[in-house]
């Protein structure tokens, strides 16, 4: 039973995880960090190296995966605190799979998918990064996508003003 428990701590971790994603795009990167994450929506010469500002994001996220570990696996009574740690490092290498090597091409694996979610998630990135400023953008999410980019770009408008 008990690790019936632990595979659902990882479950609501990772599903947890967008939502935690999405608050910090909003309202970190595109607020008092946007000065990590303003070169990320810029266009990024090979010249400049592989890098960009916006990696450092890794290690926002990875400082509190580590901490769950640390404390879950040195901690007596905070053992399930190590499987928020597996849900979060879970979460991280969906979002590296499919933000940095699906959307952004920055290794060359996955150029086969193509599927409705998808070509969902490609346009509502691609969406997100037409605005190349710090406000006006929208679709902070990764995984979640809007019914709206399930559609075409012209059927968009529509979508929009819909209640």
């Amino acid at each position: 039973m008990e690790v019936l428990l632990y595979i659902g701590i990882v479950v609501a971790t990772v599903a947890g995880m967008e939502f935690v994603a999405w608050a910090a795009h909003k309202y970190l990167m595109h607020g008092a960090l946007w000065v990590w994450h303003e070169d990320h929506h810029r266009p990024h010469p090979e010249k400049e190296g592989f890098f960009e500002k916006n990696d450092l994001f890794f290690l926002v996220f990875a400082i509190p995966s580590a901490a769950s570990y640390i404390i879950g696996l040195n901690v007596d009574g905070w053992f399930w605190l190590t499987f928020v740690g597996i849900g979060i490092s879970i979460y991280g290498a969906i979002y590296f799979l499919i933000h940095d090597v699906y959307i952004h091409r920055r290794f060359s694996w996955f150029r086969q998918l193509d599927n409705k979610y998808s070509r969902a998630i490609l346009r509502a990135h691609g969406h997100h990064h037409a605005i190349t400023e710090k406000e006006g953008a929208e679709s902070f999410g990764l995984l979640v996508v809007a019914k709206k980019y399930f559609g075409k770009r012209s059927e968009w408008a529509q979508a929009d003003s819909k209640p």
